[in-house]
């Protein structure tokens, strides 16, 4: 069993999403407390090709973790061939594999969420790579509950890939077909953790501490994973670590700490040097922003100003702005503990 489920740990995963969960964005979910980390999903072929694009999604800190490299592809030769290369560069503690993702351009390439629709290229994948780097480091796997509701085979899928040697599976509770809308389905989630003996992460619909503490206690999953919440509210971790230590909720951010994480964050970015420019950066970090708005009063103003946002010094003095006019009483004062 991988080291961060045992003694009874039950960890808090950061899901990898694509343009969201960059060098920087781990690092502050790392600080808030999240536990394991994985990267935004890489292609294969972008590896094996040394495109240097796509090698940059694979950097991470050393303080980041556990932390695992997450590949997309449909031909598992190749894949354990781009996971050896991945291993050289950069030595993860664990590969994962991407059978999950509901983009239209990953899925008519034969990649994430397809598979589920093909189990036998599924277990080829999966087994190709676990036997390929075998001895140096584990193989994970993240899947959906299916391809849509005539098609919900996640139990299956869940046995086939423990077969082929994941030593953990992670869940989204939704099939392809619904992508992010309705509710996830923690029963399938429940179904398929006492199906295998490998940990189950289940993801999907986790916002709170007790949304945590609900899924920990009435499912049979060993963590969870969170996404779109930490997304506008990366302190979610920290908040849902505090709930489960004490049962209750901490005292709600105040908007002086929300835009000093922001400010940070837009610092962290340029500090990086991933991008030619300020103003490349800051162009990236706008839809960032955008989900940090949604936990502020006023959030569809902020966003009209993020739209066009170029600098820091702009960031900075819509902040003032911001910041004057809440002390002033201009703003509403009902913040969410998160959303």
């Amino acid at each position: 069993m991988l080291p961060w489920f045992t003694n009874g740990q039950f960890p808090l995963y950061l899901a990898p999403m694509a343009g969201v969960t960059d060098l920087v964005f781990r690092r502050i979910c790392k600080e808030l407390g999240a536990d394991v980390m994985v990267t935004e999903f890489v292609s294969a072929e972008g590896i094996i090709q040394a495109d240097d694009r796509t090698r940059v999604y694979t950097e991470f800190d050393d303080e980041q973790r556990p932390v695992g490299v997450q590949l997309f592809g449909a031909d598992g030769e190749r894949m354990a061939e781009a996971a050896r290369k991945i291993i050289d560069w950069k030595q993860p503690d664990f590969i994962d594999i991407n059978f999950g993702c509901p983009v239209k351009k990953v899925v008519s390439r034969n990649g994430g969420s397809s598979l589920l629709k093909d189990c036998p290229v599924l277990a080829d994948v999966a087994s190709k790579i676990a036997k390929g780097v075998s001895n140096q480091v584990p193989v994970t796997a993240k899947i959906r509950t299916g391809w849509d509701q005539e098609m919900i085979n996640a139990p299956e899928v869940c046995k086939i890939l423990e077969d082929c040697g994941m030593q953990t599976i992670a869940i989204h509770g939704r099939t392809r077909a619904q992508g992010y809308t309705g509710e996830a389905d923690w029963e399938i989630i429940d179904e398929c953790s006492r199906t295998v003996s490998v940990p189950i992460v289940g993801n999907g619909d986790i916002a709170t501490g007790e949304d945590v503490e609900r899924r920990r206690n009435s499912t049979g999953v060993s963590g969870v994973m969170i996404g779109r919440a930490a997304m506008q509210y990366p302190w979610v971790f920290r908040d849902a670590k505090h709930y489960l230590e004490t049962g209750e909720h901490p005292e709600p951010l105040s908007i002086e700490e929300r835009w000093t994480l922001i400010h940070r964050h837009a610092k962290m970015l340029l500090e990086w040097g991933k991008f030619p420019t300020e103003r490349h950066a800051m162009q990236s970090l706008r839809s960032r922003l955008m989900a940090y708005s949604k936990g502020l009063p006023q959030g569809k103003s902020l966003r009209n100003q993020f739209a066009t946002v170029s600098s820091i010094d702009e960031l900075d003095d819509i902040a003032e702005d911001y910041l004057a006019n809440y002390r002033a009483g201009s703003c509403s004062t009902s913040i969410p503990i998160s959303t």
